[in-house]
Order: C-alpha cells, then structure tokens, then sequence
C-alpha cells in the first residue's frame, strides 16, 4: 500500500527547515540580542554615559549556526563589567551587567520568546 502525502511531507518540511535556518533565526538572535541588551542596560555602571553609548550588537550566519554578539566598545569596558571601580552614579548598577541581563534577568523572557518564535 503506497504512502500518501509522502512528496508534500518532505517539501513543506524542507520548506520549513529552510525558514528555521534563514531569515527566521537571523531575526530570533537579533530579539534575543535585543531582550538581553534591554535588561543589561539597566545594570550598566553610568559615570560619562561613554560605556553605554559605546554598545553594540551583531548577528552573524555562517554554515554551522547564527551567532549574536553583543559587546561594549570602550577601552575600560571589561574592567567594569568585571568588577572594576565602583564610583558610578547609577544606584542599580552592578558588575557583571551584561552577563546578568542575559541571566538572570533575561532568561525568562528570551526563553518565552524562542518558544513563540518557533511554534509559528
């Protein structure tokens, strides 16, 4: 007994794992990116505004996955994220702020959001 369906199984399957490994994950790291970067900025240590003006974010494909990066370009950057100077103007700050937004901030609304992402 043939198996019907079997050719439009296989299409919209192929269809669908080729949405999953474009566009649409681009854009689910990039909201990811984004949810995360949204929590640590408000852990960030505010003195001149230089650090939190100096972020940056960047989604990149390549054959074996996306990868999301989200970083601080000034030069102290890593000395303050890592527990440098506490001289900030920020009650809220703390170190570690961009491992944190992602964390334990983030965690829950950036794991709510991959589920929705992919159930569509």
């Amino acid at each position: 007994m043939p198996i019907k369906g079997g050719r439009n199984v296989r299409r919209n399957f192929a269809r669908t794992v080729g949405r999953i490994a474009g566009p649409l994950t681009d854009r689910v790291v990039t909201e990811i990116l984004i949810i995360g970067e949204g929590y640590a900025v408000n852990l960030t240590p505010v003195d001149t505004s230089n650090l939190i003006n100096s972020r940056f974010r960047q989604v990149t494909s390549t054959t074996t996955g996306t990868k999301g990066v989200v970083a601080y370009t000034a030069e102290y950057a890593a000395a303050v994220h890592d527990g440098g100077e506490k001289n900030w103007q920020k009650a809220a700050a703390e170190d570690e702020f961009l491992a944190k937004g992602f964390q334990r901030d983030g965690r829950a609304d950036i794991e709510a959001h991959i589920r929705r992402s992919y159930r569509q």
